[in-house]
């Protein structure tokens, strides 16, 4: 998850020596540089007037700090329901959307807003809209000419990639290849945008929204500035789809080809994205975070799996479940690019996932995750900060 500030996984704590090791051996300090003892001052022993108390010590096997500390207030929290988005009509007064939430007061009068409500609701009903369909199942309905343009857009994207290849580059994060990406992306914002509009029953009624859409659109995909992509500019993935669907160009017919098609394509020219250009996390709560980059297929993904006959939330651990259907499920597909991105025991680099697979069942991981990413995306201001506001999402 995207959220600024947050540290990484805790660094193993070494074994403490044994007291006989002490009343054997008496250790000299060495510098670290030159290897010469070094001499340091004996701290002052702590008292009830001192600033802290002394850090305890925390064995290696134990939780990081940085856990997560509002699990309780998550849990007890209710769950997230589908919500119709309220549709805008004609004449329309385009403007160009701003940021807005710089408080916790800020957030808390954002979910008490109607578009608050109505875009977690938004979120809550594209889930909805999934409940055990695969990726390659057929779509009950066909896809409207919108998300036909929706679709055109991701691939036109994807070709950018195809045509900025990487430079070279000894930083680990951040090739300055992206900036190349992403100014053809602002080049052909308002191009790309137009396709859509032209679906509408009548365009001319959607005359100038490209001022308001493309800076959802060209916050969707990552910081050029920063080389970075994280939970934010996903959740202005979501909030650009939740403009479309104010606009009535998409409707809620379309929201499981907009989850299966869309969404998926979306997902894929991300990953594509990070691996090309190895976009840095845009923040990280370390091993507590689902994934350093996204939390909304883990939503969708796990309402794929609801009512699955076979597969169970501890079947992210069979290898041959991650590979048969990770094609299927975005669930299993986000859990296979963990492991294959990450080393080591999945339960110490992902213990957040390794905790949910012990959950009974999928219905339960999918209204949980919707607490989650509201209590840990939509309520957190240095992601939140980043939100734009214009006539169709009010503040």
């Amino acid at each position: 998850m995207s959220n600024p500030g947050s540290t990484s996984a805790s660094t193993a704590s070494p074994s403490l020596p044994a007291a006989s090791d002490h009343a054997d051996h008496e250790h000299t300090p060495l510098c670290r540089s030159c290897g010469a003892p070094a001499l340091a001052p004996t701290p002052a022993p702590w008292t009830a007037t001192s600033d802290s108390p002394p850090p305890a010590y925390r064995p290696r096997n134990r939780p990081a700090i940085n856990a997560p500390t509002n699990t309780a207030a998550i849990v007890l929290s209710p769950v997230p329901q589908p919500l119709p988005v309220p549709p805008t009509a004609p004449p329309h007064a385009f403007q160009v959307p701003a940021k807005r939430i710089a408080s916790p007061d800020d957030i808390a009068r954002f979910h008490a807003s109607l578009h608050g409500r109505h875009f977690l609701g938004f979120v809550a009903a594209l889930s909805a809209s999934v409940h055990g369909r695969k990726l390659s199942d057929p779509l009950p309905s066909p896809p409207s000419a919108a998300v036909t343009a929706l679709l055109d857009i991701i691939s036109a994207l994807s070709g950018f990639v195809a045509s900025t290849p990487p430079l070279p580059h000894n930083s680990r994060y951040g090739n300055p290849a992206y900036r190349l990406w992403h100014e053809k992306l602002a080049d052909s914002a308002n191009e790309l945008i137009a396709r859509i509009t032209a679906t509408a029953a009548s365009p001319s009624d959607l005359a100038g929204a490209e001022v308001e859409l493309a800076p959802y659109l060209l916050d969707s995909f990552g910081n050029a500035t920063r080389i970075d992509y994280g939970t934010g500019h996903e959740t202005n993935f979501a909030a650009f789809l939740y403009c479309l669907a104010r606009l009535r160009l998409i409707t809620e017919p379309d929201y499981p080809a907009v989850v299966l098609r869309v969404f998926a394509a979306y997902l894929d020219l991300m990953r594509t994205l990070q691996d090309t250009y190895q976009l840095e996390p845009a923040g990280s709560h370390g091993v507590w975070g689902l994934d350093d980059f996204h939390f909304l297929p883990f939503i969708f993904g796990a309402a794929q799996l609801i009512d699955h006959k076979y597969m169970k939330p501890k079947s992210i651990h069979n290898p041959d479940i991650l590979e048969n259907f990770s094609k299927e499920y975005m669930y299993l597909a986000c859990v296979s690019y963990v492991k294959k991105i990450k080393k080591g025991p999945f339960a110490e680099h992902s213990p957040m996932l390794d905790d949910i697979s012990g959950v009974p069942n999928w219905k339960k991981v999918n209204s949980g995750l919707l607490k989650m990413y509201k209590a840990e995306v939509l309520e957190k201001v240095p992601i939140m900060q980043h939100f734009l506001f214009g006539s169709l999402i009010k503040w």
